[in-house]
């Protein structure tokens, strides 16, 4: 019996889709070797060039080079004239340094696809290994950082940072705020810039990011503010009490003790001042992630889990400040995506 042609056609139209699906995961590919390979930066430099000069620029190995640019090529990032390559629109934007790079984009494609491999191999055994999967891979952790000040500081300067009507409070009594799990000290740099007479404190647990924040912060012009040093949440200890103690993408990691994290919060805060917890927003119900804009939500939860980790629902988190007597307001940015919990004290 042959299926109708009704069928058919709808089983053509999901093939060539999903040919389209694997091409678009090739472009990315591509574009990750030329992010993390500085190859991208080096042709901007050269303006143009051939394959040997932009091998020298790069101090990369010419024959590799030169089957990347041909790959480059076909997938529209460069375009060549008399064997000397010069990069399109699309690959300038993969530029780092570009002022509205898109290389987080190819950088995230790549860390779903190592916690998707992580993922299948451990759906046997149920193994959970914890945050040492982002070391796995040397090409993940040292961009982890610039990936999410890429993604989210244009959303926290231009939406985030207005709304939450704290941070202008501690600015003009030029306050402290504590960022934990600082990463590469994004958030704390992007507030300081904004906030002009707000002093800033990162903790975070790898030595690799704390390093990256204060190299940032010195070429930014902002150590004379800001300060970042290793050290676990959990632990945290400071000399007085906060203004804002803030935690960006952060919380859900030290979720299985968060009676321990809530009254370290608690007791490291002003009377006046106010925690500001920011976080995915997991929806209330499954039929929500197929909407377009949480889509990427069920993916990151699904690499949380081999983390040890799980997405949070913004009622959660209340409930949490609740429980340590404290107030909370939540706050819904990019389509209800992102959530932003204020705990103060009633």
């Amino acid at each position: 019996m042959t299926e109708s042609p009704s069928i058919e056609n709808s089983t053509k139209d999901i093939a060539r889709q999903l040919r389209m699906q694997s091409q678009g995961a090739m472009s990315l590919n591509v574009a990750f070797i030329g992010i993390v390979s500085n190859l991208f930066e080096a042709l901007h430099l050269l303006a143009e060039g051939t394959v040997e000069a932009l091998s020298s620029e790069s101090g990369m190995d010419s024959l590799y080079v030169r089957r990347w640019a041909e790959a480059a090529f076909a997938f529209g990032y460069l375009d060549i004239t008399d064997n000397r390559f010069k990069l399109t629109l699309l690959g300038d934007l993969m530029r780092p340094t570009h002022p509205e790079t898109q290389f987080n984009i190819p950088i995230g494609s790549f860390l779903s696809t190592h916690m998707a491999d992580r993922a299948a191999e451990l759906m046997l055994t149920g193994e959970r290994p914890g945050e040492k999967v982002l070391a796995e891979r040397k090409n993940i952790l040292p961009w982890f950082g610039a990936m999410l000040e890429a993604s989210f500081s244009g959303i926290f300067e231009k939406e985030i940072c207005p709304a939450i009507n704290i941070f202008s409070e501690v600015d003009r009594r030029g306050g402290t705020v504590v960022d934990l799990g600082c990463g590469n000290g994004w958030y704390l740099r992007s507030l300081a810039r904004r906030c002009q007479k707000i002093q800033g404190i990162g903790w975070d647990g790898f030595d690799e990011n704390v390093r990256r924040a204060k190299n940032l912060a010195q070429k930014e012009g902002l150590t004379n503010r800001l300060s970042f040093q290793v050290g676990d949440i959990k632990s945290f200890s400071h000399a007085g009490p906060a203004d804002i103690i803030a935690m960006n993408r952060a919380l859900h990691h030290v979720w299985d003790e968060k009676e321990v994290v809530f009254n370290i919060l608690k007791n490291h805060l002003k009377p006046n001042g106010a925690v500001v917890i920011w976080e995915p927003a997991w929806p209330k119900s499954i039929q929500e992630l197929r909407e377009v804009r949480r889509r990427p939500l069920a993916v990151q939860n699904l690499g949380e889990h081999v983390q040890g980790n799980h997405l949070l629902r913004p009622e959660e988190i209340a409930d949490a400040f609740h429980a340590v007597g404290m107030a909370s307001e939540v706050h819904l940015f990019g389509e209800g995506a992102e959530a932003v919990v204020v705990g103060t004290f009633p």
